[in-house]
C-alpha cells in the first residue's frame, strides 16, 4: 500500500499545507503568492525512506512547481529539485 493512501499521510499533508499557509513555497521565493495543492518530499521517498515522515523534508507546492521538481514518469529529480535537495541538506548539515 502506498503511503499516500494512508490516514497518517493525509493528516501530515494537511499539517504541512497549514504550516505553509496553503501557499507554494517555491513561488514565494520569487515574490509570487500561488496556492499550494501538493506536498512534496524534498528528499524523494523512494530513495530516502528514513525521511518520509520528517516535516522538514516536506514542502507545499503548486502543481506546476511540483512538476518542476522531478520528472513525472521516472520521479528523477530535475536540476531545480536537486538544488532544493542540496539547499535543504546544507541547512540540516546532511551529506548527500
Amino acid at each position: 500500500m502506498s503511503i499516500y493512501k494512508t490516514r497518517r499521510w493525509e493528516k501530515l499533508r494537511k499539517k504541512i499545507l497549514k504550516r505553509d499557509r496553503f501557499l507554494c513555497q517555491y513561488s514565494l521565493r520569487y515574490g509570487k503568492r500561488i496556492e499550494a495543492d501538493t506536498v512534496h518530499h524534498i528528499f524523494p521517498a523512494e530513495l530516502f525512506p528514513e525521511y518520509i515522515w520528517c516535516e522538514w523534508n516536506l514542502i507545499s507546492l503548486s502543481n506546476e512547481a511540483h512538476n518542476r521538481m522531478h520528472k513525472r514518469g521516472s520521479h528523477e529529480l530535475t536540476a531545480e529539485g536537486m538544488a532544493l535537495l542540496e539547499r535543504t541538506a546544507r541547512a540540516r548539515g546532511l551529506v548527500v
